[in-house]
């Protein structure tokens, strides 16, 4: 017998479930491991490989007071955090980031990063790298759907792209990144804390689970045979995925953090695991599963941190929560790679949808501003150690090569093996549609 425990949600079909899974229900009307797959997709909620880590910094930090301080503007503008040398001569970024800074020749950090069309809190640019304005029926896949289906798995027992994001307050908060117009097989794999243990068949023989696969089959037949949707063929992959995950526990011991090193376990550090407000947690214990998952054969995996969203009390906020941690658990991730030999082929993307305001507010805080905000890269085997992009005096403007979300995309899809141009996807009515929108692989990183 299998539970799931983790928290209740209501499907579409009116079903409230407590995030249960018994195994001996499989496809009965009880809940399946393929029904976990599914609602979690619905609610939007190895062989050397090349991969992406995600990192979404939820409600959009302030980019002048991490990469891009501006230590010559009128103190309202350039608030109270200074600026520390890094390992790389000429590269400064902010006091409150030292572990980052050390490892500098490791990091590229964006300055001038633009492409958000408003001020609205959403993940979806960071996980897609476009707007949600036009979308084709269906709406535009995140990277990590894309890759599920350009490229499937690396293991048949680990899905090609993972969600670690928790369920935030505010929903975008919590998006893993969605699959649009390809449909819920390829939806992001999104498992609870308490679930890892139990992604094993722990005394059910194969046989026995064969049977009960064969018995789903019979059932599922009707269903396909009316189905106009093209829901079945979603389901069809995520039953195989369910069967692949149960019948081997490569990636239940991906997410067995007691398998790993303590003294690396240390270095990364566990952070908080509750949510910060309606954002995300700061869990560090995050960073390390994303490396154990692409260890294991993930080829994208997304995570949440945070609630960067300072109107108020943005420097206390960031001094006192959000950087110390961030710093330690993305210094910590990007450092394991190169130990492990991983860094030509692990890309990382650190950012938010947008950038916050010069004008420091009358409450300490900081507002929205689409029109400029920063990131975080590393990996790849690009070439690091050198900043790209500029903004002016006041850090409202970019002055100097600017960098759209596109393009980044388009960089990560070459680093996973994709020509962005010329590998397209066909949405629901069959058409191709490209990987990014006109955008190509940045020069500089190449």
């Amino acid at each position: 017998m299998l539970s799931f425990p983790g928290q209740s949600f209501r499907l579409c079909d009116g079903v409230t479930r407590r995030d249960a899974l018994r195994l001996g229900a499989l496809g009965m009307g009880g809940l399946s491991l393929a029904s976990l797959l599914q609602a979690e997709a619905l609610a939007g909620v190895s062989n050397s490989h090349k991969a992406v880590i995600m990192i979404y910094m939820c409600g959009a930090p302030s980019h002048q007071d991490m990469y891009d301080l501006k230590m010559d503007a009128p103190a309202e503008i350039r608030g109270e955090f200074k600026p520390i040398d890094t390992a790389v001569p000429g590269i400064q970024i902010c006091e409150h980031l030292p572990r980052l800074a050390r490892i500098m020749d490791k990091l590229v950090p964006l300055r001038s990063v633009y492409g958000s069309p408003d001020g609205d809190h959403d993940s979806f640019i960071c996980y897609t790298g476009r707007h949600k304005r036009i979308q084709p029926t269906g709406g535009w896949p995140s990277m990590g759907s894309v890759i599920s289906k350009l490229q499937g798995p690396v293991n048949p027992a680990v899905p090609p792209f993972v969600g670690l994001s928790p369920n935030a307050g505010h929903p975008p908060y919590g998006s893993p990144g969605l699959p649009g117009f390809l449909g819920i097989g390829h939806a992001a794999f999104r498992p609870s804390g308490e679930s890892r243990a139990d992604m094993l068949l722990n005394g059910v023989s194969l046989e026995r689970l064969g049977q009960r696969k064969e018995l789903l089959g019979h059932f599922d037949r009707f269903r396909r045979e009316v189905d106009a949707s093209g829901m079945m063929r979603g389901l069809d992959t995520i039953n195989r995925q369910a069967m692949d995950i149960l019948t081997s526990s490569k990636l239940a011991e991906a997410l067995d953090l007691s398998k790993e090193d303590p003294a690396v376990r240390e270095r990364y550090g566990k952070g908080d695991t509750k949510n910060f407000g309606d954002g995300a947690p700061r869990n560090l214990e995050h960073f390390l599963l994303a490396r154990r998952l692409v260890e294991a054969g993930c080829r994208v995996v997304t995570l949440n941190f945070g609630r960067w969203d300072f109107h108020s009390d943005n420097f206390n906020g960031l001094k006192q929560t959000h950087l110390p941690q961030f710093d330690q658990g993305l210094s910590a991730l990007i450092e394991d790679l190169h130990q492990r030999g991983m860094d030509k082929d692990v890309s990382v993307v650190a950012w938010g949808e947008f950038g916050r305001t010069p004008q420091i507010n009358p409450e300490a805080g900081r507002d929205h501003w689409p029109q400029v905000g920063g990131g975080l890269l590393a990996g790849g085997g690009m070439r690091t150690g050198q900043v790209i992009g500029e903004t002016d005096r006041l850090g409202a403007r970019a002055i100097n090569r600017p960098v759209h979300f596109g393009e980044v995309f388009a960089t990560l899809y070459r680093n996973l093996g994709l020509d962005p141009n010329t590998a397209p996807v066909h949405d629901l009515a069959g058409r191709p549609q490209n990987l990014v929108d006109a955008h190509k692989p940045m020069p500089e990183l190449i």
